[in-house]
This record gives C-alpha cells, sequence and structure tokens, in this order.
C-alpha cells in the first residue's frame, strides 16, 4: 500500500481543496472497480488492486496498469478509446474473477480445475495456459451478450414484419426486446445466491467510490451511510448501450434477417463508442439532462447492488487504498 493509501485509509487525511474541481463540485474520480467472488477488484489511473476475503483475512494482489493508451495515443482519442477500455475492462475483470474464484473453498469432493482448464495447462504450460482460458472466457463472455442482447431481439422482432411495414416501428419493437431481455437475464441471475453475495460486493465497492469523491475518510462508518447506485457504473453503461443501439441501429432499412445480423455485428463497435462517450460525458456533468439520463441505469442497479454487511466494506476499502493516486487530483474525472 502506497504511503498516501495508507494515511486516507487509516487517518481519513484527505486535502479537501485539491480535490475540487473548478466550479467547486464534488470530486469525482475515474477509479471504479468490479464485484468478484468475496472480493472487489479496483483500477485507479496507474494500479489496480484485487482484494479478496479468506479465511485468513483479506488477501490484495496490486500490480501496475500497462494502458494501450500510454503506448499507442491514437487510444485516447474520442470514440476509439471506447472499444478499447471495454475490451480491456473484460479482459482484467475475467482475470480477477478467476483470481477470486482461487480462494474459493469448493469442499473436498469437487474439483478445483475443470478437465478443459487441467488440458489446456498441460498442453500450454501456466501461463500460457491462463491467457487461453482468459481470452476463451472474454470471446466466450462477448458472443453470449452479443447473442442474447443483440441478435435474439433482431431475430424475434421480424415476427413484427406481419403487423406493420414501418420499419421506425420495426426497429423501437427491436429495442425494447433488446431491454426487455436484458433486464429480465439481470432479474432471474440475482437469484441466484451466489450472486446475491457478487451484487453486494458491488454495493460495497459504490459505497466505497462515493465516500472517496465526497472527501470523507476512508472508513467503514463513513462509507457504510453512502448510496448504493453509483451513475458511472456498468450496469448504467450497458443499459446506455441498449438505448444507443435503437437510435444507430435506425439508420438502416428493415431487410431480411441475415442482413440485420451482420450489420447489428458490424455496428456493435459504434454503440460501444458512443454509448462510452455518453456515460463519460454524464459523468462529468450535474444538470437536469444528465440526471434524466443516469436514472434509468441507477433504477436497474437495484437488481445488481445490494446492502454490504462491514467485512465487505473493509474489502472494498483495502482495494481502493491501493490503488489511490500520489498526486491528489491524478484521477479527476
Amino acid at each position: 500500500m502506497s504511503a498516501l493509501g495508507a494515511a486516507r485509509l487509516g487517518n481519513g487525511l484527505r486535502n479537501n481543496t485539491a480535490d475540487k474541481n473548478e466550479s467547486g463540485a464534488e470530486f469525482k474520480t475515474t477509479i471504479g472497480g468490479q464485484a468478484l467472488l468475496e472480493g472487489i477488484l479496483m483500477r485507479g489511473p496507474s494500479k489496480q488492486c484485487i482484494a479478496v476475503r479468506t479465511k485468513d483475512g483479506i488477501v490484495k494482489k496490486t500490480t501496475p496498469l500497462r494502458l494501450t493508451k500510454d503506448r499507442h495515443k491514437a487510444a485516447g482519442f474520442p470514440f476509439i478509446r471506447g472499444v478499447i477500455n471495454f475490451g480491456a475492462s473484460m479482459t482484467a475483470g475475467v482475470r480477477a474473477l478467476m483470481y477470486s474464484a482461487e480462494f474459493i473453498d469448493v469442499g473436498d469432493d469437487e474439483p478445483s480445475e475443470s478437465k478443459f482448464d487441467k488440458w489446456i495447462e498441460k498442453k500450454l504450460g501456466g501461463e500460457n495456459a491462463e491467457k487461453v482460458i482468459v481470452a476463451i472466457s472474454v470471446v466466450f463472455g462477448i458472443g453470449l451478450s452479443v447473442l442474447l442482447f443483440m441478435l435474439l431481439p433482431t431475430v424475434i422482432a421480424g415476427f413484427a414484419t406481419r403487423f406493420t411495414e414501418a420499419a421506425i416501428v420495426k426497429n423501437l419493437i427491436e429495442g425494447l426486446l433488446r431491454i426487455i431481455i436484458f433486464v429480465a437475464y439481470i432479474g432471474l441471475t440475482s437469484m441466484i445466491p451466489d450472486m446475491k453475495r457478487v451484487w453486494k460486493y458491488h454495493g460495497a465497492e459504490h459505497k466505497t467510490i462515493f465516500c472517496y469523491e465526497k472527501n470523507l475518510p476512508l472508513t467503514v462508518e463513513n462509507a457504510r451511510i453512502q448510496p448504493r447506485c453509483h451513475p458511472r457504473c456498468g450496469t448504467s453503461f450497458m443499459l446506455i448501450v441498449m438505448v444507443v443501439s435503437i437510435l444507430v441501429f435506425s439508420v438502416f432499412r428493415w431487410q431480411g434477417v441475415l442482413f440485420r445480423i451482420v450489420s447489428r455485428l458490424l455496428l456493435l463497435p459504434v454503440v460501444v463508442a458512443v454509448s462510452y462517450e455518453l456515460i463519460r460525458w454524464t459523468g462529468r456533468h450535474d444538470n437536469a439532462v444528465t440526471r434524466v439520463i443516469s436514472a434509468p441505469g441507477k433504477a436497474l442497479q437495484r437488481l445488481t447492488t445490494s446492502e454490504p454487511d462491514d467485512s465487505m466494506l473493509e474489502v472494498a476499502l483495502a482495494a481502493l487504498a491501493e490503488v489511490l493516486p500520489e498526486t491528489d487530483g491524478a484521477d479527476k474525472w
């Protein structure tokens, strides 16, 4: 842990003037996280930390970030950065999830590794095997999301052709189906017992970020009273993707199923890029328009977050302390 992180976590020592923007509004940080299995991933401007609650206490793994934009300037340009950051976040999230799973006690009768994992490791070796498994997991995750939330609504909406010939109506039906399937998916997964604990860690992550952004001492007591729904959340981002897709896809005429599927796949990077810039803009501003844009995502977070207990807040605070920048304001949104 950095000296600054230790001071902020232990004593709540914050510079209450350096962390304010020019208008005097509350500080908004680029630090963000992801809920894991009994843990939290926090990503700061230069480091990331995985903190996991084990039977022996909190285990932390802190590593420096190797950002694509630092190696390739174009990766930081508007609209390009959204697609790259989305892919990087997916990869980092899968790696962190795999790491947290290593600490889960599955019992003596249940194997800790699948036969497929063991086969990959035997053929490629430990480090290469991990890269392959992460790549497969990312591709599978993106593929499943595209299938459920992009292609399935497109196919189902095709049945609307027997009721109307208006392309705008068909595109609207497709978009509404996409949102309905997305919300239903979240609702169903929220019923899984293990996911309920993940949602609690998700709430802990949000509460901790709010505590930090409000310049409060980073303590469990201060984090506990914060809201659990945050406007710059991945859940909100995904919902914005659904809405933006309606607008982007509507520029094409309603053609056959094959054309619609191909066009949706080709336009997906455009949808992600526009959505990323939109959530960045809403995150930077606080007015009537941005509150309206953020409201549906925050409402949906009622399903993807739950009230955490103090032990979960401790994990989130420990992860946050590891990634705080050495210079106040370096993580300004």
